[in-house]
């Protein structure tokens, strides 16, 4: 049994995990964490990690970027393993994420969903095979309360895509002010919010009278919730290290 503290417990995130977790038999929730600290189930709330009351064995974090060395100050302190399931954090926090799974073990992704990460990986394949012959363009739709754009996941299939094709591209993310043609050294990206859209993301390769779209849509956040969940259990027995979801697939 994997007993699990929930940070951002009253967001929709955290309530999405926790009903998830009550309908598994391998993990529980012992805790959660947020600012708002009313009860909704039966395990307390506290505002801040120091006030656990109970050690967790794994965190899951899908809260804000702001909560991030509150929460990296307590696992160093207790050695608890952390899901780092937020998106939004700047280049600095993200190695302090690195800098702490030297101590702990450490599970960080900019999707915790399943076939996103398969689709980084159809990504990665198309760019070796397809080469500098096609373009690539990146759109993603979100929900319009999503603050950080492009989103992490974009960023995060740039990424695969460009550390396979030796890091010879440069991102654009926006053309409205480029009163030039598209250079082939580009991978463009493109966020469209709007409505209530959980997440989108279309990875197009355009050549010469062919295109390729590799596509990807989320129907509800349950899919990221079941992954935050399977990260933190394996993450349970694992050493002090940085894990993403490529070591599940």
């Amino acid at each position: 049994m994997t007993n699990i503290a929930i940070c951002g417990a009253n967001g929709k995130m955290g309530k999405t995990i926790y009903n998830c977790i009550k309908e598994r038999e391998d993990c529980t929730v012992v805790a959660g964490i947020d600012l708002y600290t009313e009860q909704y189930a039966d395990f307390p709330i506290v505002a801040k990690p120091s006030e656990l009351e109970v050690k967790p064995d794994v965190i899951i974090d899908f809260s804000n970027p702001a909560s991030l060395d509150g929460l990296l100050e307590y696992c160093l302190a207790t050695g608890t393993p952390i899901v780092v399931a937020s998106t939004g954090y700047s280049d600095e926090q993200i190695q302090k994420i690195k800098n702490a799974s030297q101590q702990i073990p450490v599970f960080f992704t900019f999707n915790m969903s399943l076939g996103i990460n398969l689709l980084v990986e159809l990504a990665k394949k198309a760019a070796s095979v397809l080469g500098n012959q096609f373009d690539v363009e990146i759109v993603e739709k979100h929900h319009n309360q999503k603050i950080d754009a492009p989103s992490g996941t974009a960023i995060m299939l740039a990424n695969a895509i460009n550390e396979t094709l030796d890091n010879s591209k440069h991102y654009v993310y926006d053309r409205h002010s480029r009163r030039q043609k598209r250079e082939k050294s580009e991978i463009g990206m493109h966020a469209i919010r709007g409505g209530t859209i959980v997440g989108e993301h279309d990875i197009i390769f355009a050549g010469h009278d062919e295109v390729i779209t590799l596509s990807h849509s989320a129907a509800s956040k349950t899919v990221f919730a079941e992954g935050s969940i399977n990260a933190a259990v394996f993450l349970k027995d694992q050493s002090a290290g940085l894990y993403d979801m490529s070591m599940l697939i």
